[in-house]
């Protein structure tokens, strides 16, 4: 069984988040989207709303399944029989970034880091970006998928 975690924030869900998972479903058994719980990071969207977003965007997708988690994801992936862990790259410095994790991962574990290629239509969206858009007024609804919407 191919079973692997893509850690991430998800504040929120992006495009770009989503395309990722819906290619790697091929690839995996099963799709665990871990949101990871941070106390020292300030959020733009609850937990709850986050791990919302998700499970809608996802719901008739029988493969993938949200969850939370604190800690090491080296250890999320231990506990949960995980064999691989999930990234997505949109340019070099995010190459270079989940390099180093990737290979702290597999000197701490046997975990297996894979990466695929964002497509070029969300290449340039970052969760950072949409909640700039939000702060801002602007269309974020182009960037993120429907299940995400602001109050």
């Amino acid at each position: 069984m191919r079973k692997a975690i893509f850690p991430g924030s998800f504040d929120p869900i992006t495009l770009g988040h989503e395309d990722i998972i819906k290619r790697s479903i091929p690839l995996f058994d099963e799709i665990i989207i871990a949101i990871g719980v941070n106390a020292e990071k300030k959020y733009m969207f609850s937990l709850e709303e986050r791990k919302k977003f998700i499970e809608e965007t996802f719901k008739n997708e029988p493969k993938v399944s949200v969850i939370t988690y604190e800690g090491l994801t080296i250890e999320l992936c231990e506990k949960l029989k995980a064999d691989f862990i999930l990234r997505g790259l949109r340019n070099p410095a995010d190459f270079e970034f989940e390099k180093a994790i990737a290979h702290t991962n597999r000197t701490l574990s046997k975990i297996e880091t894979v990466f695929l290629l964002t497509a070029a239509k969300t290449s340039f969206i970052s969760s950072s970006i949409v909640r700039d858009v939000i702060r801002n007024n602007g269309q974020y609804q182009l960037l993120v998928p429907n299940a995400v919407r602001v109050k």
